[in-house]
Formats: C-alpha cells, sequence, structure tokens
C-alpha cells in the first residue's frame, strides 16, 4: 500500500475507514464502496472525453486537472489540486510533492506540446509517443489518488487521436511485475519495455 507522508488535507482518512479510505464529501467509509463509486465516475468521463469531447489540438496540463475535476470532484475536495503529499509505492519512491509544478510544466513541454495530438501517426510512432507519455505521467504521479488511471484515460485518448481503439489493458493487469519493471526502466530513460507493452494493447480499428 502507498505511503503517505507531509501535511495537510489531502492526509486526512474518512471516519471510521481504518484509514482505508480518504476523507471525502459522501461520508463513504468502505473500500469497496469508494472503488465503486469512482468507477462509475470514471465510466462517464471516459464517455464524455473519448465520445462527446475528444481533443483535436494539443493536450495541456490544465486539461488533465480538468478531467482530474470532473472525474472525482464530486467525491473529494482536492480533485485537480496537485498533490501535497510524498508518495510511493514499496521501496518506489514517485516524484517529491514540490517537485510537481516543475514537472508538469516541463511535461506539457516536452511531451504533451511534442506528441499531442496524435493525428496521423503511424503505429510505430503512436506506440513510442504513448511510453514516454505514461511513464513520465507516471512518476510525477501529480495526484492525490487516481493516477494510474487517468493515466489509462491519456494513453486512451491518443489512441483514439490516431484512429486506434482504446487500449486493452488486460494484458498489464496480469504482468504487473513487468508494468512496474518498466516504469523504473523509464526512470532511466530506457522507454522500450513499456513500448512493447502498450504495442501489445494498442489495436487499429
Amino acid at each position: 500500500m502507498s505511503k503517505y507522508q507531509l501535511g495537510g488535507s489531502q492526509t486526512e482518512y474518512q471516519a471510521g475507514s481504518n484509514d482505508q479510505v480518504l476523507l471525502n464529501k459522501l461520508s463513504i467509509s468502505e473500500a469497496d464502496e469508494m472503488d465503486e463509486a469512482e468507477l462509475v465516475l470514471l465510466q462517464k468521463l471516459y464517455l464524455y472525453v473519448l465520445e462527446k469531447k475528444l481533443p483535436i489540438k494539443a493536450l495541456t496540463v490544465a486539461e488533465i486537472k480538468h478531467w482530474h475535476t470532473l472525474w472525482l470532484g464530486n467525491i473529494y475536495e482536492w480533485a485537480g489540486a496537485e498533490r501535497s503529499v510524498n508518495m510511493s509505492k514499496g521501496d518506489f519512491s514517485f516524484a517529491a510533492a514540490k517537485t510537481i509544478p516543475k514537472l508538469l510544466q516541463d511535461f506539457e513541454t516536452e511531451c504533451l506540446s511534442v506528441f499531442t495530438p496524435c493525428a496521423d501517426m503511424d503505429k510505430e510512432s503512436l506506440v513510442a509517443a504513448i511510453a514516454k507519455v505514461h511513464i513520465e505521467f507516471i512518476l510525477i504521479h501529480p495526484f492525490r489518488e487516481g493516477n494510474g488511471r487517468l493515466s489509462r484515460l491519456l494513453a486512451d485518448v491518443m489512441a483514439v487521436q490516431a484512429g486506434f481503439q482504446p487500449l486493452d489493458y488486460s494484458i498489464w493487469d496480469s504482468h504487473k511485475d513487468f508494468y512496474f519493471a518498466s516504469i523504473r526502466q523509464g526512470m532511466l530513460r530506457n522507454y522500450e519495455p513499456m513500448e512493447r507493452l502498450v504495442g501489445d494493447v494498442l489495436n487499429r480499428e
């Protein structure tokens, strides 16, 4: 389970949840119930973004923050805001909270502005673009909750922009060790393992 440090409202847990559910507007204290609520709202976000408001221009950090707010704004007070706590998974630490503003600026300049929109990209170029954008977003981990799921939406938007279907992540879910190893390789600027994963789940309509 991820470890959280520092102070601020993002460290607070819902009463009665045994520190398993973050403080929320719905007073949900059961993890399964929260998972279901987030899933239902995520499905609505996908419908909105992919079918109603697919971006046709270069993506921006502000747009990603807007997606986060649309998704979780009815649940968490801090939806759409950069996280104020340090986070890690096992022995792997994501970017320090204080570095996030600068890292997101660089992410927009060096990734989003370079690789999106993805219209007219061939599969090889798209795979490389999605792999780098995905890794850099995950390493920043800009939000208190929902980074992995939002990173997948970002990849799906890029795929759909290029005329492909959204990715089938079941392979990633069944090979989590390889996935996390690919993220670690991304820290060394080696994107090939992630490119392999993206290529495995990307199919043209």
